[in-house]
């Protein structure tokens, strides 16, 4: 099988490590990982700023960067969102269906929750608001949690809660985003993990920000960077 990797501008940008261990863990799966060049911002946070008209030429852009893919695949809740609801209101329906969060693409296309990692510490999972209530991600991301080997998964107490990023929620209301984070830490640091484990690097930008200037021990980590770690090559 052969799919198309849509890395995200925070990943390509903030967080290559991410990309990275997606392509490690896909291939490892048997799959092979193309990367078009041509592929840029998809234009969420144009979109979400109400700027619909500079929207457009990324839609274009990123519609004929995957052309001819059956399968896109990104690291990215929002940004698969992005893909799959906003495109067809701005005319560009084409790329939505072949479009897959990572979390879905392995288990409903790939039909696998134990991918084969390795990762012995106590972690507990914040499902971001984009693959939790637009995706409807449900229990994936949990299902190849607890498939990981050495991986103690533990509850984290008002996990459907917004962790206050909200893309430029956080730049136009930063208090507000910083008490709902701060909010989500507090509940993070209560289990006792080791790692706090997310499916979207702009959440945990956000949330791991707000952890380390609590003096916080616990890290946030992307799930892909989880299932990517073997006993051979553990993630560091």
């Amino acid at each position: 099988m052969r799919v198309a990797l849509f890395v995200t501008c925070v990943n390509d940008a903030v967080y290559p490590a991410t990309g990275i261990a997606v392509v490690r863990l896909l291939r490892r799966l048997g799959t092979e990982v193309d990367f078009p060049a041509q592929q840029t911002c998809c234009g969420q946070p144009q979109y979400n700023t109400g700027y619909r008209r500079e929207t457009l030429p990324l839609v274009r852009r990123t519609v004929r960067a995957f052309e001819g893919y059956e399968y896109v695949v990104t690291p990215s809740g929002s940004c698969a969102a992005m893909v799959r609801d906003a495109y067809p209101k701005l005319g560009a329906p084409e790329l939505g269906p072949r479009t897959y969060e990572l979390t879905e693409f392995l288990v409903d296309v790939l039909g696998v929750t134990d991918v084969g990692a390795y990762f012995p510490h106590t972690v507990t999972y914040h499902p971001s608001c984009h693959g939790l209530r637009m995706l409807g991600l449900g229990d994936r991301p949990r299902r190849l949690l607890e498939a990981v080997k050495g991986l103690e998964l533990v509850e984290l107490p008002g996990a459907e809660e917004c962790c206050g990023f909200g893309g430029t929620f956080a730049v136009k209301n930063a208090a507000v985003s910083v008490a709902m984070g701060r909010d989500k830490v507090r509940n993070a640091a209560g289990t006792g993990a080791a790692v706090l484990c997310g499916a979207d690097n702009s959440c945990l930008m956000h949330i791991g920000g707000i952890l380390r200037r609590e003096g916080e021990r616990m890290r946030a980590v992307h799930i892909a960077e989880i299932l990517a770690s073997t006993e051979e090559e553990p993630l560091r």
